[in-house]
């Protein structure tokens, strides 16, 4: 809402030229922006958004753009691929937005990001929006904006909703025990676990389903359709643990987390405020924990200079285990191979469900539908019995391959 209200009022709606670009570090992010462009253009007819990522094949996007689209939303990769081939077009571009430019820097994006705006008439209105404002940031606004007007918000993360607790750990290979330790004490229904590499985040996810948690990871290495089953199953609670890098988990928006863990602590103070302001959202409480070794002991004392305050810290051998014997979540996820190209909509998956099944409506989760495939949340003691009556009925008048996620 913050560039979309406004970019939707300079729109021609008869012209299908393409009029607004946005540029987003990730695709997690840009699926968010589409997202929200959508629900605000809702009431505004014929209104056309392309998404343009990386992750999907690009044949489908160049046949798209052929029919020509008021808004695009992308990755400046994929942007520059589409540019550079002639399937895109932006000389008739009136607003450009880079969000999150700070990550797109980090990214090493900077490059795209300027051959990109080579491609815009030098008149066009260009936002740009920055969780922090380096040096970088400074150079970037006076190469790409004209005059800029700087607008600074103030962090809403309150300490005072935000439980935070620091433990320390002997050695780094002693992290895993500590987690699993703090997993056990604290039992969070919803958490999200941050690594500040792709290759850790992944070992940790391993590691924590060798324990018996359910645990999912999310990190740059994914193809587009095992990232939307990821956070598919974590936004419908039938996984629990997401264990993530910051770069894949920007943009995402995790409602009601419970927790946040630090596995690693980030080497940017601003980063790790950006971390824990997941959780403790909308006047709820959350918890923040983070783990640390002695020779990371600077990264805390920077985390306590930036926030002004006092830390709080324990001890890993003061916990004690909250006995739960099964670390299942409450629901499983079933993936149907149909979705809106199939003209799947939830209310037929949901019908297909409850029809004759003995099945009813609250035993049954959030219903997500892609263009290819639908996912459903169904409780975790009537999962069997829903696979199997989807599997044997009709949906939308047709029978579809049905599976459960693991």
């Amino acid at each position: 809402a913050a560039f979309g209200i406004g970019l939707l009022t300079r729109l021609k709606v008869d012209s299908r030229h393409v009029q607004a670009l946005v540029l987003c570090p990730t695709r997690e992010l840009a699926d968010q922006v589409g997202k929200e462009i959508r629900r605000l253009a809702s009431a505004i007819p014929n209104i056309k958004l392309l998404m343009l990522c990386g992750g999907v094949p690009y044949g489908p996007q160049s046949g798209s753009l052929e029919y020509g689209a008021h808004i695009i939303v992308g990755t400046p990769g994929r942007i520059l691929k589409h540019l550079r081939k002639g399937s895109l077009k932006l000389d008739k571009l009136q607003t450009l937005v880079l969000d999150e430019a700070d990550r797109m820097l980090d990214m090493g994006f900077y490059d795209d990001i300027a051959e990109v705006v080579a491609a815009t008439p030098v008149n066009r209105q260009t936002l740009l929006f920055s969780a922090t404002y380096p040096e970088a940031i400074k150079q970037i606004s006076a190469s790409m904006q004209k005059n800029p007007e700087r607008v600074s918000v103030e962090a809403t993360h309150t300490q005072s909703s935000i439980e935070q607790i620091f433990y320390e750990v002997p050695g780094k290979d002693k992290r895993i025990a500590a987690l699993v330790a703090l997993l056990e004490h604290y039992n969070p229904a919803s958490c999200v676990i941050f690594c500040n590499m792709k290759q850790q985040c992944q070992a940790v996810a391993d590691a924590l389903r060798e324990k018996g948690f359910n645990a999912l990871a999310l990190h740059g290495d994914l193809e587009q359709r095992e990232r939307d089953q990821v956070l598919v199953q974590f936004s419908n609670r039938s996984c629990a643990i997401l264990v993530a890098t910051d770069v894949a988990a920007r943009g995402l928006d995790i409602k009601d987390l419970e927790a946040v863990i630090n596995f690693e602590l980030s080497q940017d103070p601003e980063v790790h405020i950006h971390r824990i302001g997941r959780t403790g959202r909308a006047g709820k409480s959350g918890l923040a924990l983070s783990l640390y070794t002695v020779s990371e002991s600077h990264r805390v004392n920077a985390i306590e200079d930036n926030q002004n305050s006092s830390l709080n810290f324990s001890a890993i051998d003061s916990l004690g285990i909250n006995h739960r014997q099964d670390h299942r979540p409450p629901m499983v996820t079933l993936c149907i191979d149909g979705g809106r190209k199939n003209k799947v909509r939830p209310g037929d998956i949901l019908g297909a469900l409850t029809n004759e099944s003995g099945i009813t409506g609250n035993q049954v989760g959030k219903i997500d539908i892609f263009d290819r495939r639908a996912y459903v949340a169904v409780e975790h003691s009537i999962a069997d019995k829903a696979l199997q009556h989807l599997l044997a009925g009709k949906i939308k008048g047709r029978y579809f391959k049905v599976r459960k996620l693991r």
